[in-house]
């Protein structure tokens, strides 16, 4: 497979040496009637794949491949309009449009601007997912260069929101909750996230202050849909390291979106410390159909079966760290191996119902089993030394002082099987000035979990703690759970203009959860206003989120669960500035938001890699502040770049928590959690090569500062080990071979294709070794050591993506 994956790209590079010109640039704002400007309005290019929406200043930008070409303008409630464009090659063209309201559009009703308006989200720029060069693949890295998403794992689709964990995070395709995986411990086991980014046509994410109408979690909301073709498609995308295949289909009645996906980063993982023998396979597949029985009622289906397994013989490993003065180095020769895999299946029946122009009626089921196995088996001997500084010719000096030697084991069989019922109602009406939102939901997990693992660490022929002659097994758990848990929820909510320039929402939740016992409310506000310039928006959020007790949360480091935990609470507040300006010969965008989240009841936890453990039977209270900053546009002329920074500052204090040292008891007080990462910055930059635009870069970087952490079975107040500071910069070069504008193009791909584009990717390209977590080893004498587990290293990639063209 991967043979041939290489093949077939070298092929395609080399069919075509094309000389290009400039494409031709549509810019421009929608308004409605009463000039307001209108935001999320799909703009496409007919026949061809360019589509985009616009921000929340009406603003949008899109290319065409041809000289004479047809956009449209569509959105939810207004007449649909279609302009006819011939124009020169490279011609830049700035077109305003109005739309007009349509009120008797039943196929595709309106619940006004108000809801696109106050929507305190980012509009994720659904283009960039191709060119961005990524080292897992899945949709979520994208969200890594948000300002206010952290994340110090490339090999991982979790993250964190403004000082939360990965369990805060709310995601949505097509109003359809969607779950991740429990087990996974680290990115080498993940594979595909649900998110397939080629059915995707918008993306919208908020980093808090979100509406009422989403779920009951912490930090953020992903709320994505996925596309509604206008025409057949076909686009096939292969790389070293994944594959995909996907249709996109128009029918009578309705669509058809059908995806198949194989992933296999062997070549990412080898380059790992840890050598051995990895075989990481994962791939899935979906299928969307929908079915209008009338222009009043469609039904559609999404349907998802998600299979993987990672399989690791690990053999050796060497790892240097330290200071100049003082390096040190663990060798480590294994025996047994690693097998975890997971299954899901997953459906989705949504039924909309259009019984008037201003009502909209959705009626959501969904059902998804997760099955999840993990098993390990590895005993590893290991020699710690202090080494001599390096010699002249680069090699390592000579060793000084072994600190220890001895082997450490780790076993383990667990299982989950879980399995999630959702049904809900969602009802939007427009009174006019008026958009009223109401809903109900019920929800039902069940968790049928099996624990059984331990290890133990043998330094020098003693096992640690050597109390007795008897090997003595460490953190040994032995459970077996089956637990589900109901949740009842509703929710309110109005959008209402105040006036041209001025918009408040209010909105509430309510939640009964079976576990807890206890109802919650959740009251939300939102207030933005536009000055009469059109070019500024100033918001105001408030609003008290709840997190009711999960599975996750409830179990503790032992296995066992806490039934008696009450829902996480958070109370927000955040005031944003978003301003749309011109410089440097371009409109660029600024936003920027300063938040502040008190919590008075939080589940603390630790952090080992990607896995979370709660200390389920501890309570705390804490606060997040910071401020998020982003400045993006067309830098370069026809590529849109990103500028971005985040700082933070989470704490959080344990209640109850206290030590005795010299006889005196210690309240330790705030400390810091672990998602404290106080600063981060993000650049995503794209240029052009040799002065053709049909040749770009596309460079990525990311910077994220140190991160708290301790080992895993002492208490948080003696967290005071830092992760260093993650810095990565990835870097890609593109080629489109099928640029409309080429003088010459290849007959064959021509013929065939609507489009191929080649890129080569560079991961890693400072080759910086950046610290996941790390691995705790204790030598006769009882002094711990943290040895760095590193991610990867740099690594070359190609990939293709090639779309089919129609014929009649």
């Amino acid at each position: 497979m991967l043979q041939f994956r290489l093949i077939l790209c070298l092929i395609i590079a080399s069919c075509s040496l094309a000389v290009a010109q400039p494409l031709v640039k549509v810019s421009g704002i929608v308004y409605n009637e009463e000039k307001i400007p209108l935001s999320q309005v799909t703009v496409m290019v007919l026949g061809q794949a360019q589509r985009t929406v616009t921000d929340e200043f009406g603003i949008y930008t899109i290319y065409s491949t041809s000289k004479n070409f047809t956009i449209k303008y569509t959105l939810l409630g207004y007449q649909p309009q279609t302009f006819k464009f011939n124009e020169r090659s490279g011609a830049r063209i700035v077109h305003q449009v109005n739309l007009v309201a349509n009120v008797n559009e039943l196929e595709q009703v309106n619940i006004t601007n108000k809801q696109n308006q106050l929507s305190n989200t980012t509009t994720i720029n659904i283009s960039d997912i191709a060119s961005v060069p990524l080292v897992s693949g899945n949709f979520e890295t994208m969200l890594k260069m948000l300002p206010g998403v952290s994340t110090n794992n490339e090999l991982s689709a979790q993250y964190s929101v403004r000082g939360g964990n990965f369990d805060e995070n709310l995601i949505y395709i097509n109003d359809i909750e969607i779950n991740r995986p429990v087990l996974i411990r680290n990115g080498q086991q993940e594979g595909l996230s649900f998110i397939n980014s080629e059915l995707v046509s918008k993306a919208k994410f908020s980093a808090g202050g979100f509406e009422a109408k989403y779920g009951d979690k912490l930090s953020s909301v992903l709320d994505i849909k996925y596309d509604r073709p206008d025409s057949n498609q076909t686009i096939l995308s292969t790389s070293l390291l994944n594959t995909s295949l996907t249709t996109k289909r128009v029918l009578n009645q309705g669509f058809l979106l059908a995806s198949l996906r194989y992933k296999n980063n062997t070549n990412v993982l080898i380059k790992q410390d840890e050598q051995g023998s990895y075989n990481p396979n994962f791939g899935d597949a979906q299928v969307m159909y929908q079915y209008n029985f009338s222009p009043k009622l469609n039904v559609s289906f999404l349907g998802n079966v998600n299979l993987g397994q990672f399989k690791l013989v690990p053999t050796n490993r060497e790892t240097q760290f330290g200071t100049i003065s003082s390096t040190l180095r663990l060798d480590v020769d294994y025996t047994g191996q690693e097998i975890d895999d997971y299954r899901t299946i997953g459906t989705g029946v949504t039924a909309s119902w259009f019984p008037q122009p201003n009502i909209v009626v959705k009626f959501i089921n969904s059902y998804f089993n997760t099955i999840e196995r993990e098993r390990f088996d590895i005993n590893g001997s290991y020699i710690f030394d202090e080494i001599g500084q390096s010699l002249p010719s680069g090699n390592t000096g000579p060793v000084s002082q072994n600190r220890s030697i001895g082997s450490y084991y780790n076993y383990g069989d667990n299982s989950l099987n879980t399995q999630i019922f959702t049904s809900e109602v969602k009802v939007d009406q427009n009174f006019n000035n008026h958009v009223f939102s109401w809903g109900l939901k019920y929800d039902r997990s069940n968790y049928s979990d099996q624990l059984n693992e331990y290890n133990y660490t043998d330094s020098s022929r003693f096992v640690v703690p050597n109390t007795s002659k008897d090997i003595v097994l460490q953190n040994v758990v032995d459970v077996k759970n089956h637990i589900y848990i109901e949740n009842y929820s509703a929710y309110i909510q109005d959008s209402y203009s105040l006036s041209n320039f001025a918009e408040l929402q209010l909105g509430a939740r309510a939640t009964y959860n079976s576990l807890s016992e206890q109802l919650t409310i959740s009251p939300r506000m939102l207030i933005a206003y536009r000055p009469n310039s059109n070019n500024k928006i100033l918001r105001f959020t408030a609003g008290v989120y709840k997190q009711p007790p999960s599975y996750r949360t409830v179990r503790n480091f032992s296995g066992n669960l806490n039934v008696d935990q009450k829902a996480q609470s958070s109370y927000n507040t955040s005031v944003g500035y978003d301003y749309a300006f011109d410089a440097f010969g371009t409109r660029l965008k600024f936003t920027s938001e300063a938040y502040f989240k008190y919590s008075d009841r939080l589940i603390p936890y630790k952090i080992d890699n990607l896995r979370i453990r709660y200390l389920a039977d501890e309570v705390s209270k804490g606060y997040a502040i910071g401020a998020d900053f982003s400045i993006g546009g067309e830098f370069v002329k026809d590529l849109v770049s990103y500028f971005r920074m985040s700082v933070m500052h989470a704490n959080e204090d344990l209640i109850g928590d206290s030590y005795v040292q010299n006889g005196r008891t210690i309240y330790p007080g705030y400390l810091k959690r672990p998602t404290d990462q106080r600063l981060n910055f993000s650049v995503f930059f794209q240029d052009r090569l040799l002065n053709n635009p049909t040749y770009k870069v596309h460079l990525n970087a990311l910077y994220g500062s140190r991160l708290p952490i301790g080992p895993p079975q002492t208490p948080k107040y003696l967290d005071k080990y830092f992760i260093p500071s993650y810095k990565r910069v990835d870097i890609g070069f593109s080629k489109d071979f099928l640029d409309d504008v080429a003088l010459h193009k290849p007959k064959f791909l021509d013929k065939n294709f609507s489009s191929v584009i080649l890129f080569f990717e560079i991961f890693n390209l400072l080759n910086i070794d950046n610290t996941v977590s790390y691995l705790w080893l204790k030598d006769i004498n009882n002094v711990q050591y943290a040895i760095p587990n590193y991610l990867t290293g740099r690594q070359f990639n190609l990939k293709l993506i090639v779309k089919l063209k129609n014929k009649p």
